[in-house]
C-alpha cells in the first residue's frame, strides 16, 4: 500500500475499504514525537468518551493473530494531537487538516457533489437583489451564470464551484439600463486567471511532456516565464487580485486515494 509522509517520516495507511485514511496508534505516536509507542493509546484511554466510531476502531493485527490493533482516522488523529503535548503536535495538527481538506475536495470531485438547498438560496438571493425586479435582467444573469459554469441549471452547480459562483454573480457588472457587460478590466482579469490556470497545468505536466519533446518544452518554459511577468504587471496596473487557488495541486493526476497527495515529479 502506498505511504504518506509527515516530516520525512513515512507511514502506511491501513485499508478499511471505506475510502478513509487510517493510521495505527504506534505510527501516530511516532509522528507525534513520542518515544513510547503506547503513548497514544494512553491518551485515548483518558479521553475515550470524546471519540466516535468514525474516529477510531480496533482491528485484528495482521502481524499477530492473537493481538488487536487500534487505528485512528484523520479526524481521530487530529483529536489525539489536540491532547498531545509534544513540540511537533501543533505542526502535525496543521498537516492533518491540510490532508483532510484535500480529501474532502477530492471526494466532492469524485462524487460530483452539487450545491445544497441553502447554497442554492444564497445564489438566488444575489440574483434577486441585483436584478431589482427586472425580469429580463434576472433571466440574463442566470443564463450567463449557467453558461460560465457549463451547466443547464443553477441547481447543477458543483459544490466545489460555489464560492466562485458567488464571486461571479456579485462582481458581474451591469449597465444602467440593465444589460450585462464585461468591461476591459474584467476581460483582462479573466485572461490573467485563465493564463494562471494554464501555468499551473504546465508546471504539473511539463516534466512528462519533456520526455517526448525536450526542445519544445524548453522553448515553452521561456514563454511561461514571460507570462508570469505579464500577469503580475497587468494585475498591478488594473488593481485586481488573482484568486487564491491551490495552483500547485489543482492539476495533479489523481489515482488511488492514498496517492492524491503526492506531487508528480
Amino acid at each position: 500500500m502506498n505511504s504518506l509522509s509527515f516530516n520525512d517520516m513515512n507511514f502506511n495507511p491501513v485499508n478499511q475499504n471505506d475510502d478513509q485514511i487510517w493510521i495505527t496508534s504506534s505510527e501516530l505516536a511516532r509522528m507525534l514525537g513520542y518515544s513510547r509507542l503506547d503513548k497514544v493509546t494512553q491518551i485515548f484511554n483518558r479521553k475515550a468518551d470524546e471519540f466516535t466510531p468514525k474516529m477510531t476502531r480496533v482491528i485484528e493485527n495482521p502481524s499477530n493473530v492473537n493481538l488487536t490493533l487500534r487505528i485512528f482516522s484523520l479526524r481521530g488523529a487530529h483529536l489525539i494531537a489536540v491532547f498531545a503535548r509534544t513540540p511537533v503536535a501543533k505542526e502535525f495538527r496543521k498537516w492533518v487538516l491540510d490532508v483532510l481538506e484535500k480529501e474532502v475536495l477530492q471526494q466532492q470531485i469524485d462524487t460530483r457533489v452539487k450545491i445544497n438547498a441553502e447554497q442554492q438560496a444564497e445564489l438566488k438571493e444575489i440574483i434577486d437583489r441585483r436584478a431589482q425586479g427586472e425580469r429580463r435582467l434576472h433571466a440574463e444573469m442566470w443564463s450567463r451564470h449557467n453558461k460560465h459554469f457549463r451547466i443547464t441549471h443553477y441547481c447543477d452547480l458543483l459544490a466545489i464551484h460555489f464560492h466562485d459562483a458567488v464571486n461571479y454573480l456579485e462582481t458581474l457588472e451591469l449597465k444602467s439600463k440593465g444589460n450585462i457587460y464585461i468591461d476591459e478590466k474584467q476581460s483582462l482579469e479573466m485572461l490573467c486567471v485563465h493564463a494562471r490556470f494554464f501555468q499551473a497545468w504546465w508546471n504539473t505536466h511539463s516534466p512528462a511532456l519533456a520526455k517526448l519533446n525536450p526542445l519544445l518544452v524548453s522553448m515553452l518554459n521561456d514563454n511561461m516565464f514571460s507570462m508570469s511577468s505579464a500577469i503580475s504587471s497587468v494585475s498591478k496596473k488594473c488593481g485586481f487580485t488573482m484568486p487564491n487557488y491551490d495552483y500547485d495541486h489543482m492539476f495533479e493526476l489523481k489515482t488511488l486515494p492514498h496517492e492524491r497527495y503526492r506531487l508528480l515529479k
